[in-house]
């Protein structure tokens, strides 16, 4: 299973709390992790004790700047956020797959048959969260104008078709448009305005739950999606938005306290391993 993450200093224990959380209830097997990164990392031979104690072989990718010398940037969108729209440029050319993760997740559940997912033709299999209007949805296909689009695809669980990729995804056609347009999420906006007939749809209730809307996926669903099918049947809960769990947070849900078990968790781990 080939992984792939991009991050900075700031989210090295993040990280190593995603890998825990996926050792810890994914069926034993083989691990690739890589690692995009604009600087190498100065936890790197911790990150990379922590990946061999968990059985899992650490891979880091320097990246080359050059790339992305046109992207918009701002504090909150970081270069780092569009390295994964261009990973098969930098990535070994004998990988032909690959699962992209935010370093903002948890994994709860088994992640094998999301990464066996056929992708057939497609470029990349990602997930629509759920909402109980499609107003959004309309929004972003008028502004991005991809009328065809089942919907608007987050980019923080990417599937990746990396020989279709090196086909067919081009950095010149990508920086011509962020030039062109005014993005508001622009890694997200790029994938879904350029990309989006060649998304395979995946249930996001399963591999990419927003922890915010855990009262939308019940309503939606009729209250099945409750909080014990959620730790019965999601494997992936993503942690979108600007308050963070590993934050201090006046947020006392069962989620976030999910997650701060796992961070204590890999704090522990981690220390032990430099004891």
């Amino acid at each position: 299973m080939n992984l792939l993450f991009a991050i900075d200093d700031n989210f090295v224990q993040q990280l190593e709390t995603v890998l825990l959380s996926i050792h810890l209830n994914t069926k034993s097997q083989e691990f690739n992790i890589y690692v995009l990164q604009k600087n190498r990392l100065t936890k790197e031979a911790e990150l990379a004790a922590f990946c061999k104690h968990l059985k899992m072989a650490y891979h880091p990718v320097m990246v080359k700047q050059s790339l992305f010398e046109n992207a918009p940037v701002t504090d909150r969108y970081p270069t780092t956020i569009y390295y994964r729209l261009l990973a098969h440029q930098m990535l070994p050319q004998d990988l032909h797959k690959i699962l992209y993760l935010d370093a903002d997740i948890l994994c709860i559940n088994d992640l094998s048959p999301l990464y066996s997912t056929a992708l057939g033709n497609n470029l990349f299999a990602s997930a629509i969260h759920a909402s109980l209007t499609n107003t959004t949805d309309v929004i972003n296909k008028i502004r991005l104008q991809n009328f065809g689009a089942d919907g608007y695809y987050n980019s923080g669980v990417l599937l990746m078709n990396l020989d279709l990729m090196r086909q067919e995804v081009d950095a010149d056609q990508i920086f011509d448009y962020i030039r062109r347009h005014i993005l508001l999420l622009p890694d997200q906006d790029v994938l879904n305005a350029l990309y989006s007939e060649q998304i395979k749809t995946i249930p996001d209730q399963l591999y990419n739950f927003d922890t915010r809307n855990g009262k939308i996926y019940e309503t939606i669903s009729l209250g099945e999606w409750d909080l014990d099918w959620v730790i019965k049947n999601t494997v992936i809960l993503h942690y979108c938005g600007r308050e963070k769990p590993w934050l201090p947070t006046k947020n006392s849900g069962r989620l976030t306290a999910l997650y701060k078990q796992y961070f204590h968790m890999t704090a522990k781990l981690q220390s032990s391993l430099q004891n």
